[in-house]
Parts: structure tokens; C-alpha cells; sequence
């Protein structure tokens, strides 16, 4: 299992196989201050990738879908509200109303056939998180 961070233990997501290349992400909850926000993890080359489901340019969740991120080729993470793109893989908008901005980041890591959010301050475990 990984090591905790910041004090707070690791919350397994899922199974590593669970997460396609490009496809379906898997949804969880993280805490910040006395509210639950809406997270998400996708895979993009090869590695697992987390953050906030919330658009840089208005805070609305991404998805589509429950748990449809990416755009029809795959290659780019995309707001089904303001048409924002995100590269998968730092979370930065490169195109769309938010040009510049950036998602927020999640640590995730993969160990062992299974994919973890490690929380980092400000966000904490939700009561309900931990999805899989």
C-alpha cells in the first residue's frame, strides 16, 4: 500500500485494469473544508491521472456522461458545458473559454494492480469516497 501523505491514509479507487486508455475514469468525492467536491481518474499514456471534476472556467463538473471525461478521440479532457480542453496529462485548458488556466491536480499513484488517491492538504478523504 502506498505511504500516507500529509498524515491521511491512501484511498484505494480502483483497480488498475479498471481504467482504459482514453476511456470511462472512475468518479470519487474528496473533502474540502465542510463540503464534498466531485473528483475523477482517467488514464492517459500509460499512467493514471486525477483531479477535481470541476472546469477551470466556471466550476461545473466535466462529464458528459457519469464518468465520460474525454473528448470523441480520446486525446484531451473536455467540459460538456463550456467546450474547455484539458490535457489529460498536466490538466492545463489548451483551448476553450479558460485558455491557461488548469484543472486541479490529484495525487495518484499505482501500485500492486490497484490506483490511489493520496491526499494532500487542503483536500481530505470524504465519509464517501473511495468509489471501487
Amino acid at each position: 500500500m502506498p505511504e500516507a501523505v500529509s498524515g491521511q491514509a491512501p484511498v484505494r479507487l480502483c483497480d488498475a485494469a479498471d481504467l482504459e486508455e482514453g476511456g470511462p475514469g472512475v468518479r470519487f468525492s474528496v473533502a474540502l473544508d465542510r463540503r464534498e467536491i466531485g473528483a475523477f481518474v482517467v488514464r492517459f499514456d500509460g499512467a493514471a491521472h486525477g483531479y477535481l471534476n470541476q472546469c477551470a472556467h466556471v466550476p461545473m463538473e466535466l462529464d458528459w456522461q457519469e464518468g465520460r471525461f474525454f473528448d470523441a478521440s480520446g486525446l484531451y479532457l473536455m467540459c460538456a458545458t463550456h467546450g474547455a480542453v484539458y490535457a489529460p496529462d498536466s490538466g492545463e485548458c489548451v483551448g476553450g473559454p479558460c485558455r491557461g488556466a488548469s484543472l486541479a491536480k490529484l495525487r495518484i499513484e499505482e501500485r500492486e494492480g490497484q490506483v490511489y488517491w493520496l491526499p494532500e492538504a487542503p483536500y481530505r478523504a470524504a465519509e464517501a469516497a473511495g468509489g471501487a
